[in-house]
Formats: C-alpha cells, sequence, structure tokens
C-alpha cells in the first residue's frame, strides 16, 4: 500500500508486482524525453482522428480531447476470471429486475425494493408497463463502472444501463498503444479487444424481430454532431458498417420503421439509439423534441423494431436502486454478489440522513440521478461553503441523495511532463447481451484522475483515459 492507497504496480513493496515487471524495466529504461515525446504524439494523432468531446456551456467543447496515459493498466488472468464472471451475473440480475419491474413486480410485492423508488423514478416509463422487451433484454449494452482497493477486491460503483459511452476511447488507446510502442505491447500476451465491434453487431443482430430473420437492417440513431459523443456515435458505425442517422433520417408508416437512403425507403429493425427516452418520440415523451422520429413507440411495442437499450431501463441506472443491487441478485438468482457493492447511506431513510450530516466532511455524497461526476460532493476535498450548500441540498430533498465512504482507491502509474506518479482510476467494462447470451472483451476503459489527490475520473471533471491490458498470465 502507499499512502493508504493499494498501487497496482508496487503494492507498496520495492518490486513491482510480476505482472507489472515489464513495465517497470520499461519505465527505468525510457528517458523522461522519450515519455514526453510518445504523450505529444498520441495528442497529435487524437486531434488528426478528430476524438473531441463536448462539455455543455464551454466555448471550447469541441475541441476538447480527453488525455491520454501511455502506461498501461495491466490485469491478470485469474483477475480479469473473477470480474468476468462478476459482471455477467450482474447484468443478468439487472435485466430480470427490469423485465420484473415493468411486468409481475414480484421484487416490490415481497418488500425488497421500496415501489416508491420505483415509480417515482424519473427513468420510470409507465409507457413500458405490462410491456417486455424483445427476449427480455433491457440493457444490450451496459457499462459497469469497477474501482479496486486490494489487490483481491473489486468493487461496482455504478451501473450504466441507458446509453452507456467510452468503448471507442477503449478501442482507439489500444490503437494507440500498439502504433506507439510495439516493443512494449509485443513483450506482454495481450488479449484483444478489437473484436467488441463484431461481438456487437453479433448482439444486436440476435436482439432483432422474429420479421427480419437471419438479416437485420441495424442502424445506429444519434442526437447529431452537437451530441458531446458524437464521435463515438460515428465510429461505431463505421466500424459496424451500418448507417448512423438522426431522427429527421426515420420515418414511421403502419408501426413499421423506414429509414431514408439515395435508393428510396428502407425498413430498419434494430436501432442502437444513443438519445436518452425523452427525446426519441414526440408523440409520447417530450413533444417538443426533434431527436427521435414521431410513432417510434409504436412500433417498438408492435414488436416491429428492436431498442437498444430499451426505453425504461435508466431505472437501473438509479444510485438508490443500485444499493438493493445485493438483494436484487440474490431475489432471482438465488446466488451472492460476486462483486461487491460499496456501502452506500440511502439518505432517504432517517437514521442514514442523520449519519450523513454528521459526516459530511468524510463522505461522497451523490444525487441518485446523477452522472458525469456533476452533483456530487467529496467532502474530504469540499470547503465548508459546499459542505453547508450539499447540507441544505440534503435537507430539502433527502431522497434524492445517496451517500458513500471516500474510497481509497487503487493507483497505477501515470505519466506527466518531466516525470511518472501514481494516479487514482476506475475501470468500465461493456458488457453485450443478446438472445445468444453475453459477450464481454477483456479489459474495457480505465479512466484516470489525473490531478494529483482527485479521486474523480471523469472526462468531464478533468480526468483522462489509460489502456487496459488484461494478459493471458495470472497476477502476482
Amino acid at each position: 500500500m502507499s499512502q493508504g492507497f493499494f498501487d497496482e504496480m508496487t503494492n507498496g513493496a520495492a518490486d513491482p508486482r510480476a505482472i507489472y515487471s515489464g513495465v517497470a524495466n520499461w519505465l527505468r529504461a525510457a528517458p523522461p524525453e522519450i515519455l514526453d515525446a510518445r504523450r505529444d504524439q498520441a495528442e497529435l494523432l487524437f486531434r488528426k482522428i478528430g476524438i473531441t468531446f463536448a462539455v455543455y456551456g464551454e466555448k471550447d467543447a469541441a475541441e476538447r480531447l480527453i488525455p491520454f496515459d501511455i502506461i498501461p493498466r495491466l490485469l491478470g488472468g485469474d483477475e480479469w476470471a473473477r470480474l468476468e464472471a462478476g459482471l455477467i451475473q450482474r447484468v443478468k440480475a439487472l435485466n430480470m429486475f427490469l423485465t420484473d419491474i415493468y411486468g409481475r413486480q414480484e421484487i416490490l410485492k415481497a418488500g425488497i425494493v421500496p415501489p416508491d423508488l420505483i415509480f417515482r423514478n424519473e427513468c420510470y416509463r409507465p409507457e413500458m408497463q405490462g410491456h417486455r422487451a424483445p427476449h427480455d433484454i433491457w440493457t444490450h449494452i451496459a457499462g459497469i463502472d469497477i474501482v479496486r482497493v486490494d489487490d483481491e477486491d473489486f468493487y461496482v460503483l455504478e451501473d450504466n444501463c441507458r446509453t452507456p459511452s467510452g468503448v471507442s476511447y477503449m478501442l482507439e488507446n489500444r490503437e494507440m498503444m500498439m502504433r506507439l510502442l510495439p516493443g512494449l505491447f509485443a513483450d506482454h500476451a495481450v488479449l484483444p479487444v478489437d473484436n467488441y465491434p463484431d461481438n456487437l453487431l453479433a448482439s444486436l443482430r440476435s436482439a432483432a424481430p422474429p420479421h427480419c430473420a437471419d438479416d437485420p437492417r441495424i442502424v445506429i440513431l444519434t442526437p447529431g454532431q452537437f451530441n458531446s459523443a458524437y464521435y463515438e456515435h460515428s465510429f461505431l458505425a463505421d466500424k459496424l458498417g451500418v448507417e448512423l442517422v438522426e431522427g429527421r433520417d426515420l420515418t414511421v408508416r403502419d408501426d413499421i420503421v423506414y429509414m431514408k437512403t439515395t435508393e428510396g425507403e428502407k425498413r430498419v429493425d434494430v436501432i442502437y439509439r444513443r438519445v436518452d427516452d425523452d427525446f426519441i418520440d414526440p408523440l409520447v415523451f417530450r413533444p417538443d423534441s426533434v431527436l427521435g422520429a414521431a410513432g417510434l413507440m409504436g412500433a417498438y411495442l408492435a414488436g416491429n423494431v428492436t431498442l437498444a437499450n430499451a426505453p425504461g431501463a435508466g431505472v437501473a441506472d438509479d444510485k438508490a436502486v443500485y444499493t438493493y443491487m445485493p438483494d436484487i441478485i440474490r431475489f432471482y438468482l438465488g446466488e451472492e454478489a460476486k462483486l461487491k457493492n460499496v456501502a452506500t447511506w440511502r439518505c432517504r431513510e432517517q437514521d442514514a440522513l442523520k449519519y450523513v450530516l454528521e459526516h459530511l466532511s468524510e463522505l461522497v455524497v451523490k444525487e441518485v440521478n446523477g452522472s458525469g461526476g456533476y452533483g456530487m460532493l467529496v467532502g474530504p476535498h469540499a470547503s465548508k461553503e459546499q459542505i453547508e450548500t450539499f447540507r441544505q441540498k440534503l435537507l430539502s430533498d433527502p431522497d434524492g441523495f445517496i451517500a458513500q465512504p471516500t474510497l481509497s482507491l487503487s493507483t497505477c502509474p501515470t505519466s506527466f511532463t518531466g516525470g511518472v506518479a501514481p494516479r487514482h482510476v476506475d475501470l468500465r467494462p461493456f458488457v453485450l447481451s443478446g438472445a445468444d447470451g453475453v459477450r464481454i472483451v477483456p479489459g474495457g476503459l480505465t479512466r484516470v484522475a489525473l490531478k494529483e489527490g482527485s479521486l474523480v475520473v471523469n472526462s468531464s471533471q478533468g480526468g483522462g483515459t489509460k489502456d487496459t491490458w488484461v494478459l493471458a498470465t495470472n497476477a502476482k
């Protein structure tokens, strides 16, 4: 341990862990100017490729890059096997939970999850009540945020079941490492991630409606070029070999979705949508939306098109629902959770609220529907004014918040101008669910908090990314 944190390269010892020995030798041999040059080359290449993201409200949003760190994060085969088993279990339970709450609601009747937590959730869609998602799959693409605190335990920090982003960075980071550091890459038995597009395409095909047999037409629905993740939408469309469409490119007649093309209208069978529920159909949700297509929900409910992810899946993103995941897994699968939850106080409960108010300076407080690192308080790093602001928020709307201990997130070596220093990291693996099973490529997107001492890894809050190497060998 280093300063109370588990360092993934050294674990506090003088010598690196065996899995990191090759990286450690490379770092010792590489002069600082070489690391600086490789980092500059990576930034130049990313700019040429056009990988940018927007932070809404900022003037330079269209020009921002997510910083890329050239020192990879390594996981052994045994570590990944534990993670993979836990991820499969968790996403299976999430899909069963969503099927149930929009169906017979057995978990609510059993008193496991409070009904008001569902029905008052802003992501709950009453329009889906009584309807089943095709093949009972609600979250075809899930991003599960994982943190590590020691050499044994991985914890789930968040479940992202609506429109998780970041997979383009996972794939581009790997390409960058193979281009800039081919020798280091070749010295390690790194399991591939480049088959993710094939896996995603296979999962989407398997979830298609029965009418389209073996050749469904798949499209990716984007809000357009001003969306913060537009690069990823176009990147995935290119990798999958499918059309990238906006709402204006789609029309619905007789509950069938058509895409406008230069050769006339073509029927659409599967829509991987990167548009939030509120905007997908102005006849059902927001009437002022121009991002979706009128009648899309009617076509979906008629079984003529599959939407991935399903409308209403966002209920499972809720951070208060997250606190019940060990119970949810036990209820549906009769198993104990393979991946632990972070200890969490539900501020909607009186005793928990009292504790949180008395320990605000020690805790992390989050909005139950927050994302991107916004709407949260990191108590140990907050000013007295910020703590008091959150105290008032909690008193006025306790149901809207949860609190967690300030985690000792693991650290990995990270390259900066003139040197290398440990920085905190998390991991977002991407779990694909289709009618023919669950697929996960080995690894995911490692996000790194670049500010010294910071625990916030989100790109919108100044975080960066690393390539994640899962090795065929085991960790020691």
